[in-house]
Formats: structure tokens, C-alpha cells, sequence
């Protein structure tokens, strides 16, 4: 966990969060009681409107006691304070949202505390959550350091793609592992039953075209935004009703929920199987932020400055906590995970906010490493290597990369202090699922298994030696949507493919836009169109409607 950047985060006011593009609000009613007010900040914003500021839900420091901080409270003393935090969200409704979807978000945010105390609970029975480390600050885990197996934490960026594509050729033994149905020396059925949350810039566009490919080809259903969009009416918090084909009246419960989305549990568990695997993807937020900027220079903090070091020196000169758009220039991940981007930094507070994401995901990956991470998707969920095998989409010419100074960079990592510690939390538990789950052997093996699969893809189906300027695309129907002041990058298909390899190739590298619209025709078809009645017929019938007219 990194420290020591509180006091270069700004503690903005404390209001309730908001749902609102405008972001506008009118004045928060007083609460009558601390027993009225659920003050954990997790969707909302925390509050400190009471005069006893040391008593706290969640998480408590005894007064006049030397006792150690508790990791959280038990489900039994957490759920009377429930039905305070309904009642502050249906007295605070967003106010762009019907009364009627505020109440259910009211609903929706209380049953997710509900499930989250619950399943605390539960790990505290089994001996699960660790004790904290009398050396560590209140409410922190301590995790272990990593070794030196793993790159260092800021030297990950997205690895050389071109290099990628040059591995030598498998073996037949290889090749033959490569394509095993199951993890070596496992049976187990593979999951078809996913949520994925898309979490922005964090090739998150690569892992939703393998969930594309493993669901049309398994037939599989997806939960598509409604009327075919590609969001799922994001920046609100998510909705079963913002799924196309979803009734409350006759649930349809869908196979892979992959669009983006501003996660909300409770609501997304109406929608998909309750055996689904849940896992996101998470990129080192200086880059993250990076690339924000270059992609979404038209948002509101950054449309005045000409340089992400401009915006970093006097960020809140242009940032706007009130404005709709203000998520892409602060804590972009946080706020894609459901929670305030401006939100309280404390070390308990975030320590409750990651044992929220671990108590909702069942893993989480890491784009600078995401070789290994395909090939920890592949074990958690017992798939085959060509499932997870893919090509780079979404992603930018290096020419509109560019690399920050140090001081930017320290800057950048205390303005989004909430994403930074989200971050280098699952770094570290993502190697230690690693060691878990494959080992570091036959890590090195699958990987050398994955990349000289996808070299061998590469060779097979496509042009040259990996992507292209989107000037040099010569099929329309795959180049990417160009967006900002980035660049981003597509791929030419080999021509005279046999049919179904090339039908193969096309699924690696269509991007996510024009995949998603062809399935979402494939799995909702629109009606068939009338067919327009031949000229002869309707003069064959003339003659006798008017006979039947005048007899009437």
C-alpha cells in the first residue's frame, strides 16, 4: 500500500455523490440522528455533519482503549445501520433520474452493503480475512512484498506487440499442450457465465473481443445495452433496466455481461446467472491517466490546457467535482468500480473500499501484465488456449504517447490516490494468485505456449507484421473508431483465407464496436422486413372490393 501522499490530496467538501451529468445539486437536508445516517462512503460521499466525529461505522477506533482497529464490524452490529443509508439515498435522489429508478438505486445500493457484510462475515467465520499488522497503519493488511519474479511496479507498461508477433514457432508438443481442453492435469467444465467490468484504457477493448469470441462461438447469450448501444447508460451506476430483453416481470438472466458499465452488484446479479464468474481489469493509472487525456481531450478539465503537466499543476483550476464529465480527469478506475472519485482517501476508508471490490470480484487482472493474466483467465476459467489467444485492440500509434516528467508523475499518483491504491493492491494479490493457481514454472510455460500461438496467428492471418495506421486499413469494416487526439490502430487480413479460417482471423481483429452491433443483430434479428405485394395482385383485387363496397 503506498503512503505518504495525503498531504498532496486536497480534501474536498464532503457532499453526497451524484449521479447527475450536470452534476447540480440542491441543499442536503440535515439528518435528524447519527443512527439516520449510514456514514460509510462508499457509493456516497461521506458526511461529517454530526458533532462526534470519532465514532465511525465499518471501521472503529476505540477512544480510550490500546485495542488494534478492527477490520470491519460484524454482519450483526452493520445491519441496523442499513436502513439508514436507504433512507439518505431515497432522501438524496439523483436528480437526473425518475423518482421511481431513484428509489431503486436507493434499493439497490443497500442490498450490496447487505451482501457485502454477509460475505465478511462469512470469510471472518472461515478464518479468511487476516489479522492486521500492529506494524501497518489502522485498518491496513499488510501484504507481502513482492520478489523478484515480477517486473518492478512502475516499469509495466503494455509490452512490444510487434515483438510479440515474433516468437518462433511452436513445437508439436507445444502446439499440442497449447490447444489441451482443460488446464494440464485438471478436469473441470469450462465457465460460461461471466461478468466482465470494461474498465477504461486498460485494454479492456482486447479482453472484451475474447469474451466476444468464446460467447458467439459457444452461443452464448449477451447482455447488450438496449436498442444495441455500446454502454450501458454509463456514467449512471448500472440498472437491469438498462439491459436490452430485461423484464422484472419475467427475468431473462444472460450468459456474459461485458459493456461498460458504473458497477452496481445488486442490480447486475438481476441479470446474470448467480453462478457467474465476476473479474476486471486494472492499468497502472499513470498511464491510465495518460491515455485518458489524449483520448477524451474534449471533457470539460481538459479542453483548457494544452498538456497533461498543465492540468497536473493546477488541477483544481479546471476540474469541476460538479461537472458530468469529471471522472475521466480523477480516479477514472474508482469511478468505474462504483465509487466516488472524490471521495475520502483515508487508510480505512480505503481499505473498506478494497475488501467492497474483493467481496464483489472473483479475481482481478493487470494490463501490464497481460500475457500472464490471459493466462490466469484461462486456469480460473478452465478454458482452452485459443480462447484467450488475441491480438491488441483499441490501441494507440505511439506517436501520441508521451512520457511524464517525475514531478508529474508523484503529482498525478496523489490526484488519483483512491485509483493508486486500488491499483497496487491487486498487483500484489494478482501475483499471489498467480502462485496459487499455475505456479512459476508452468507460468513460464504457458506463456511461451500463448505467444508463439498468437505469432503463429499472426503469420497465418495477417498482413505484414502486426497493426497499421488507420489510414493504411484497406477493409472499412475494421478499422476502429478514432476518438480524441489518439490514434488508434487496426489490422489488414491476408487475402484468399479459406473460408472459415478466415472467418477466425476476421473475429481477432474487428473492433469492439462493429463486433458488438453484428451480435447484438444475431441475437436480437430485426423483424423481417413485408414483402411489398406485386402490382397484378392488387389489380386482381380492385374489381372485387368494389363489388363488396357497393353491396354494403
Amino acid at each position: 500500500m503506498v503512503h505518504g501522499l495525503g498531504s498532496a490530496l486536497p480534501s474536498p467538501d464532503l457532499l453526497w455523490e451524484d449521479d447527475s451529468p450536470q452534476g447540480q445539486r440542491e441543499t442536503e437536508p440535515a439528518p435528524a440522528s447519527t443512527k439516520d445516517v449510514f456514514r460509510m462512503h462508499l457509493y456516497f460521499r461521506q458526511e461529517f455533519p454530526l458533532e462526534n466525529r470519532q465514532e465511525e461505522h465499518w471501521m472503529q477506533q476505540p477512544e480510550h482503549s490500546s485495542e488494534k482497529v478492527t477490520a470491519h464490524l460484524s454482519a450483526p452490529q452493520l445491519k441496523p445501520q442499513l436502513p439508514g443509508l436507504e433512507k439518505a439515498a431515497r432522501e438524496s435522489p439523483s436528480p437526473s433520474l425518475p423518482g421511481t429508478d431513484a428509489a431503486v438505486l436507493a434499493e439497490a445500493v443497500t442490498s450490496k452493503f447487505i451482501i457485502f457484510a454477509n460475505r465478511l462475515s462469512t470469510q471472518e467465520q472461515r478464518g479468511i480475512i487476516p489479522a492486521p499488522n500492529p506494524q501497518s497503519p489502522p485498518g491496513i493488511v499488510q501484504v507481502e512484498a513482492e520478489d523478484s519474479y515480477k517486473t518492478h511496479l512502475e516499469a509495466g507498461f503494455f509490452p512490444s506487440w510487434t515483438e510479440a508477433f515474433e516468437v518462433k514457432e511452436l513445437t508439436a508438443v507445444e502446439g499440442q499442450q497449447a490447444r489441451g481442453a482443460t488446464p494440464q492435469g485438471k478436469t473441470c467444465k469450462p465457465k460460461t457465465d461471466i461478468v466482465f467490468l470494461k474498465v477504461h484504457k486498460s485494454a479492456s477493448s482486447t479482453v472484451m473481443n475474447i469474451l466476444f469470441r468464446f460467447g458467439e462461438t459457444h452461443n452464448l447469450t449477451f447482455a447488450f445495452p438496449q436498442g444495441g448501444g455500446f454502454q450501458l447508460y454509463y456514467p449512471h451506476h448500472f440498472l437491469a433496466r438498462f439491459v436490452q430483453g430485461f423484464s422484472p416481470q419475467s427475468p431473462r438472466r444472460f450468459n456474459i455481461l461485458c459493456h461498460h458499465m458504473r458497477f452496481l452488484q445488486p442490480e447486475v446479479q438481476k441479470v446474470v446467472p448467480s453462478s457467474a464468474v465476476y473479474f476486471s481489469i486494472l492499468r497502472n493509472p499513470v498511464q491510465l491517466m495518460e491515455s485518458s487525456f489524449v483520448y477524451y481531450k474534449g471533457a470539460s478539465a481538459f479542453s483548457r490546457v494544452r498538456s497533461l503537466e498543465e492540468f497536473l499543476s493546477q488541477p483544481y483550476r479546471y476540474y469541476n467535482p460538479a461537472s458530468g464529465d469529471r471522472h475521466y480527469a480523477r480516479n477514472l478506475i474508482t469511478f468505474d468500480f462504483g465509487f466516488n472519485p472524490d471521495g475520502d482517501a483515508s487508510p480505512e476508508r480505503v481499505q473498506l473500499m478494497l475488501n467492497a471490490i474483493e467481496a464483489s470480484f472473483d479475481f482481478v487482472l493487470i494490463s501490464e501484465y497481460f500475457d500472464e493474466s490471459m493466462v490466469l483467465l484461462k486456469e480460473l476459467l478452465c478454458w482452452d488456449l485459443d480462447s484467450v489467444v488475441s491480438f491488441p485492440l483499441n490501441t494507440r500509434d505511439s506517436s501520441t504517447k508521451s512520457t511524464l516528467p517525475d514531478w508529474a508523475v508523484e503529482k498525478l499518483k496523489a490526484w488519483n490516490r483512491l485509483d493508486w491504491e486500488i491499483y497496487t493492491h491487486f498487483n500484489r494479490t494478482f501475483w499471489q494468485r498467480i502462485e496459487r493457481a499455475v505456479g512459476r514454472e508452468r507460468m513460464r510455460r504457458e506463456l511461451r505456449a500463448l505467444r508463439a500461438r498468437r505469432a503463429e496467428l499472426a503469420r497465418t492471418c495477417l498482413q505484414g507484421a502486426g497493426s497499421v495506421r488507420p489510414k493504411d486499413i484497406k477493409d472499412s469494416s475494421l478499422r476502429p473508431l478514432q476518438h480524441g487526439g489518439a490514434r488508434i490502430l487496426g489490422y489488414n487480413l491476408k487475402q484468399g483465407l479459406e473460408q472459415e479460417l478466415e472467418r477466425t482471423c476476421r473475429r481477432l481483429v474487428t473492433p469492439e464496436l462493429q463486433y458488438s452491433s453484428l451480435l447484438y443483430k444475431k441475437q436480437f434479428p430485426p423483424p423481417p422486413a413485408e414483402t411489398p405485394e406485386p402490382a397484378a395482385s392488387r389489380q386482381e383485387r380492385a374489381p372485387r372490393h368494389r363489388l363488396e363496397t357497393a353491396r354494403n
